[in-house]
């Protein structure tokens, strides 16, 4: 029987199967932050394929291993994957955006070529997901950091594609 208090735009399972990625459980290793229609999607777009949260979950437990600040885990697809007009992409589960580390380990967006953005942090946790997932693509403003390409509005966070 489903819970009575369960938010419809945020159910724990989606039609799927994909489960909703915990919003920054303790000693976890990363937040969720977001937004849906201009406001904190409050776990909206947090509905990651399987292979995607194990990606995630591994590489916030390397990352533990290594620094002491957490991840940012942004947008990854809405429950039942609908399109939605702030993604073209986003849909299916193997899409997420991470925010760009900041040196001063605060929990918000810092753009890339400021003097809190570390460009090192940013580029270590980028090889994490290229070395514990299946990643075809990341976009990001920063191109000294191997891999990544460029894309439109991509200066404060990086988008990881991986094969399904």
């Amino acid at each position: 029987m489903a819970n009575q208090l369960e938010d419809p735009l945020r159910p724990t399972q989606d039609a799927r199967g994909f489960f909703m990625l915990p919003r920054s459980p303790a000693e976890s290793g990363y937040y969720t932050y977001g937004r849906l229609n201009g406001t904190p999607d409050r776990g909206a777009y947090q509905y990651p394929h399987p292979m995607m949260m194990q990606a995630i979950l591994r590489v916030a437990l390397e990352w533990q291993a290594i620094d002491k600040r957490r991840i940012g885990v942004g947008n990854i697809s809405l429950a039942n994957g609908p399109k939605h007009k702030d993604h073209r992409s986003h849909r299916n589960g193997l899409q997420v955006d991470m925010r760009a580390m900041r040196k001063d380990g605060r929990e918000e967006p810092v753009m890339q070529g400021t003097s809190a953005y570390d460009r090192e942090g940013t580029a270590k946790l980028i090889e994490l997901f290229r070395t514990f997932a299946p990643v075809t693509r990341i976009l990001f403003n920063d191109t000294s950091i191997p891999f990544v390409k460029w894309a439109v509005d991509h200066d404060d966070h990086f988008h990881v594609e991986l094969t399904g």
